[in-house]
């Protein structure tokens, strides 16, 4: 799963409309116009898609947009007198991580708990225990972290679907 596919299912899963999404994006640092993100969501695989149509999300626009999702669901973080203002958290350092970032900020933005999560996954057919989702939660360098692989992106994100449209 590519991170284009992240997004398209992520959007779908949750009913996120076009203009949602640019203000999801601009919480998150990134500048993007409606035909950015139209651009964003085309599927190249079941078409031929012109290259001008289409834009490749990179680990920094996704990592941007999850951000947004956060500020955009919870609303912005207080800020304390006298606190610099904070730079944005950069988890996602390789393509290896990405799945672990999007389940933990999603489960941040939603206000998840774990049992919601082991729900959320069950609904989509995949039985996963807390120590097991405690894994891909951890830190990344963390003893007992662990890659979320996309058999589980994917099912949490179709659980998602499941739950919030069905």
């Amino acid at each position: 799963m590519d991170n284009n596919d992240i997004l398209i299912r992520l959007r779908y899963a949750l009913d996120i409309k076009d203009q949602d999404m640019v203000e999801i994006f601009k919480l998150g640092g990134e500048d993007v116009t409606r035909e950015d993100v139209s651009k964003m969501l085309t599927r190249t695989d079941d078409e031929e898609v012109a290259e001008e149509d289409h834009i490749k999300v990179t680990n920094s626009t996704l990592e941007s947009f999850l951000n947004g999702f956060i500020t955009f669901e919870r609303g912005p973080q207080p800020k304390k007198p006298g606190e610099p203002a904070p730079k944005p958290d950069r988890s996602i350092t390789s393509r290896s991580h990405v799945n672990n970032v999007m389940l933990k900020k999603v489960k941040i933005a939603l206000q998840l708990k774990n049992e919601d999560v082991i729900d959320i996954l069950e609904e989509a057919g995949v039985t996963m225990t807390k120590g097991e989702l405690g894994s891909f939660l951890r830190k990344q360098g963390h003893k007992n972290y662990k890659v979320c692989m996309d058999k589980y992106a994917r099912n949490f994100l179709k659980g998602l679907a499941l739950r919030y449209r069905g």
